[in-house]
């Protein structure tokens, strides 16, 4: 069997620049025709992992943690909506969003990689928020999506309310920030070096290909 290029995608489902830089990452995959050699696994990332169960207003959040302004949030905005366009995303901001926990979407991606379809719910947990204006911390939603890629609702839902799962994905998060992540998307390739934020196009390319060299 040939050899693979492994790839590990820290992450978010509610963090633009991680769609964005997938996007940017699956068309370099595209352009050198790698899909068959490329085996992706999304790792856990919690941008608010103290975040309340009600969420917080989007823009209040942001002007909170980061101290932006109405004007450059507004700003911030314009600039991820245009790339995620690059790639055909749409970024669906409306005045309500609310920055939510993250915690349940986590473990149920944990949930869809034993049964081989953790990107499929990873895009359709990215879609349902930053397009499709839901609220992903709703487990109501989170049933929806689940089902919407063929995998057992029931058994899906029953992990989020066991507490070893919940405390193996926080571990997980705390290994991967161990090992010097602090931001994301971060993309680590055959877990031996790593890049962090949206890369261009380009810039994944040259590494895929530098890497793809190695391959049977």
């Amino acid at each position: 069997m040939s050899r693979k290029i492994k790839l590990d995608i820290v992450s978010d489902v509610v963090c633009p620049w991680c769609i964005i830089g997938y996007n940017n990452l699956q068309a370099a995959i595209n352009e050198l025709e790698l899909q068959d050699k490329i085996d992706i696994e999304w790792q856990p990332f919690e941008l608010n992992p103290d975040m309340s169960a009600e969420g917080e207003n989007l823009r209040d959040h942001i002007a909170r943690k980061y101290g932006s302004s109405p004007e450059e949030s507004a700003n911030a905005r314009e600039r991820i909506t245009a790339a995620g366009a690059e790639h055909g995303f749409l970024f669906n901001y409306f005045d309500e969003m609310k920055m939510v926990n993250t915690l349940d979407a986590h473990i149920l991606l944990d949930y869809a990689k034993q049964h081989g379809k953790q990107t499929d719910l990873k895009l359709k947990l990215f879609n349902a928020f930053f397009t499709e204006q839901k609220d992903i911390s709703d487990r109501t939603i989170l049933r929806q999506e689940l089902g919407a890629i063929g995998l057992n609702v029931n058994d899906g839902m029953v992990s989020l309310d066991k507490t070893e799962l919940r405390n193996e994905i926080k571990n997980q998060e705390v290994q991967w920030q161990q090992m010097g992540i602090t931001g994301v998307p971060t993309v680590i390739f055959n877990r031996e070096s790593a890049v962090t934020g949206a890369q261009p196009v380009e810039n994944y390319k040259q590494i895929l290909l530098e890497l793809s060299k190695g391959l049977d």
